[in-house]
């Protein structure tokens, strides 16, 4: 059974999502939230609460064994961007492209196969 985790709106740029959620994809939840604690970014916290949270939604609504747990699939997608200008030389404008993310985290557990 494939349990989901969504943090929507996080106000992190996808592209610079990515390369941490390409770190943990595949990985045990254990092993994963080790890797996001040793990495110095910001951002490693926000997917470390998110993998956290769907490991909770998993051991608490389909009582699954949180050691057991795998991330099956981890993924960021665009969200909405909030687009502004500032203002340049004669009188013209330049805009600014807040960017955001969706990020979405299936975990699932491990068979008798732990550790591969």
């Amino acid at each position: 059974m494939d349990v989901k985790a969504v943090a929507k709106n996080t106000g992190l740029s996808a592209s610079k999502v990515r390369p941490l959620v390409n770190m943990v994809r595949g990985k045990m939840v254990d092993e994963a939230l080790t890797i996001l604690k040793f990495t110095p970014t910001p951002k490693a916290k926000v997917i470390a609460k998110l993998v956290k949270s769907a490991a909770s939604n998993a051991e608490n609504n389909y009582q699954m064994t949180p050691s057991e747990l795998k991330i099956v699939s981890i993924f960021a997608d665009e969200a909405p961007m909030l687009k502004r200008f500032r203002p340049r030389s004669r009188g013209r404008v330049s805009p600014i492209k807040k960017r955001s993310s969706h990020i979405t985290v299936i975990v699932a557990e491990q068979g008798g196969l732990i550790g591969t």
